[in-house]
């Protein structure tokens, strides 16, 4: 059974950073790819960040150069750090396991920017 546990949103000015946390239960974290992912409201969920097993990463050109995907193996945890943020950031953030042909989620974190 596996548990995603996302942590570190909140309101935050224009232009500062932010770091979300996702902590996974269940064993073999390091065998799959994660990712982060928004919601706005009314709007479709947009993949943001990927990592695979190895460490590679993949943006989409919205946020490359601003949002970093990072893993910690030994913690179970993977972590998205947000930089100049912009109110058009505002949504729900979803971590993501792909495992065994089957998408996990966390419940979400909501991250809020104040223009």
């Amino acid at each position: 059974q596996v548990q995603l546990v996302e942590s570190g949103g909140g309101l935050v000015q224009a232009g500062r950073s932010l770091r979300l946390s996702c902590a996974a239960s269940g064993a073999g974290f390091s065998l799959y790819p994660m990712a982060w992912y928004r919601q706005a409201p009314g709007k479709k969920r947009e993949m943001l960040a990927a990592i695979t097993v190895g460490g590679m990463t993949n943006y989409p050109d919205s946020v490359k150069g601003r949002f970093t995907i990072s893993r910690d193996n030994a913690k179970n945890t993977v972590y998205l750090q947000m930089s100049s943020l912009k109110a058009e950031d505002t949504a729900v953030y979803y971590c993501n396991m792909k495992r065994a042909g089957y998408d996990y989620w966390g419940q979400g974190t909501q991250v809020t920017v104040s223009s």
